[in-house]
């Protein structure tokens, strides 16, 4: 494109780059879920050598669509069920592509008034969603693990604080030590969150959790009580939303034991927040006591179905919150007041326009859309949970209707209480509580995961659950309709029934050699007791 305008090139590429992707668009719903190329695959595609001089930015784009569409992971498609993974809101997609197009730097309101308004407009109103105080302040960041990273820092500025330390001056060196209590079934990303700011492994103590995840008020107590690690500055930090089984911590009981001793509460609520703006009195009751916490982090890109990437942190001591972050530079022109500065909130400075996606989404969707996607996604999960449950061989390990977890919290009918299913596939129920048996289990659930997603049908994902493989459904996207559950389910059936049928016989599920079970029986499938 030498000797065009920058404009019309821009324009040009921009053009060629929309091309592709309403063709990717239109073949989302048929496309294969899974890649069919691995990243050494794409790697060799995409060639070694980079050319000596200029390339036409047309052909650039279609060169690395042709490279890269074999390894890509329609991750919008409304049977991806694995992780906890949104897809895009159309109102939000197209705003993130005007985000690119005016690229916007988010750092400063005199630099970007446009960005600093709508962050400010946006955080008070995801505040509002959940319920959280008046006058939090809200950061933007790359996801739930900077958001934690952000709140934990001004967390340890309070306690810290208290303690007459001032850890923005002094830093941790020679610090009173900050004792961290975390649940058992916490998520990674606590604990890199709690590396990147310090606290190493022997300041967490784990407190122990229930088969659903959930924080045991009494193991907070006596840990609480327990001066052994420290009685000094404390911070505890809670979950809305396990992973694996979508559990709840108790937040009345957790806040109230903590403020008894003075501790910083914050919630890792990645998507399990958002079920406070259910219809469902049972699911908002999740979240009961949340709003007692100190601070909060989220997703945009989980739930709320905005582009990657896009998380929240949100906090209630707005002056611990800007001690922590804030920084000046002489180049600096700031906001007249200070309070539109962006990067007074988050730990970048530089960084692209986040809210507008997550502003669009809110205003597309509503209170009553934001309401029917949460709800939704739920009920979805609860048919995949009492349809593959009634499959012989298949249990539910999150089950909450049942005697592993409260009978009917999930609500009448329920299985279970958010968008989360765990299964697990078995030969024999009573093998499986052998060492033999779970082994047995394990390969069996692993071989029906990797046949459903080998298969190109769906997504789904495994992981390992108090000790035993399991299986992941995840619902989150805003798109899954009731044909692709129903879909998904066929096709989930389908590598129950190959596996366990295979593997009596001792052969080989695709690719994958299966052992014969030790023993007979039937396992008619159900609820994990």
């Amino acid at each position: 494109m030498r000797g065009m305008p920058p404009v019309d090139a821009l324009r040009a590429a921009l053009r060629a780059a929309a091309g592709h992707a309403d063709a990717y668009l239109a073949g989302l719903a048929d496309r294969r879920v899974g890649p069919s190329l691995t990243a050494e695959q794409v790697r060799r595609r995409l060639g070694d050598t980079l050319p000596a001089g200029p390339s036409d930015p047309v052909a650039v784009i279609d060169a690395l669509v042709d490279a890269v569409a074999g390894g890509l992971t329609a991750t919008g498609s409304g049977r991806f069920f694995g992780y906890v993974v949104g897809g895009t809101l159309p109102a939000a997609l197209a705003a993130d592509l005007l985000t690119v197009v005016w690229d916007q730097n988010a750092a400063l309101a005199s630099l970007s008034p446009a960005a600093s308004a709508v962050e400010a407009l946006t955080g008070r109103w995801i505040a509002q969603l959940l319920g959280l105080p008046s006058g939090v302040s809200v950061g933007f960041t790359t996801g739930t693990q900077m958001a934690h990273v952000t709140a934990l820092a001004a967390a340890r500025h309070r306690v810290l604080a208290r303690a007459g330390w001032d850890v923005e001056t002094d830093g941790l060196a020679g610090a009173p030590p900050v004792r961290v209590l975390v649940g058992a079934a916490r998520h990674a990303t606590v604990d890199a969150a709690l590396r990147l700011l310090g606290f190493g492994t022997r300041a967490t103590i784990a407190v122990e959790a229930d088969e659903l995840g959930r924080m045991r008020p009494e193991a907070l107590r006596a840990a609480l009580a327990d001066e052994s690690g420290g009685s000094g500055p404390t911070i505890v930090i809670a979950q809305a939303g396990e992973v694996n089984t979508g559990g709840f911590d108790p937040f009345e009981e957790v806040c109230a034991l903590a403020r008894e001793h003075g501790a910083w509460v914050h919630v890792d609520g990645a998507f399990g927040l958002w079920a406070a703006v259910s219809a469902a009195a049972s699911r908002r009751a999740l979240v009961a006591g949340v709003e007692r916490a100190d601070s909060w982090a989220t997703d945009g890109h989980k739930w709320l179905n905005v582009p990657y990437d896009c998380g929240i942190a949100l906090i209630a001591d707005r002056e611990a919150h800007r001690r922590s972050m804030s920084v000046s530079a002489d180049y600096f022109v700031l906001d007249s007041a200070g309070r539109l500065d962006p990067v007074d909130w988050t730990p970048e400075f530089s960084r692209r326009a986040r809210a507008f996606a997550v502003y669009a989404a809110l205003r597309s969707l509503g209170r009553a859309g934001l309401r029917d996607l949460v709800d939704r996604c739920c009920e979805y999960a609860n048919r995949f949970a009492v349809r593959l449950a009634a499959l012989p061989g298949v249990t539910v390990l999150n089950s909450v209707a049942g005697p592993a977890g409260s009978a009917g919290s999930a609500g009448p009918g329920r299985v279970v209480e958010l968008n989360q299913v765990l299964i697990r596939v078995v030969a024999d129920q009573e093998g499986d509580r052998t060492a033999a048996g779970r082994a047995e289990g394990d390969r069996l659930t692993a071989a029906v995961t990797a046949a459903v997603t080998a298969s190109g049908e769906a997504f789904v994902s495994g992981t390992v659950w108090r000790g035993r493989t399991a299986m992941r459904i995840s619902v989150s996207n805003w798109s899954t309709s009731d044909g692709e559950v129903e879909r998904t389910i066929a096709v989930i059936e389908a590598a129950v029934a190959e596996a366990r049928g295979t593997t009596v016989r001792g052969t080989t599920v695709r690719g994958t050699t299966v052992a014969a079970p030790s023993g007979g029986g039937t396992h008619r499938g159900g609820i994990a007791s």
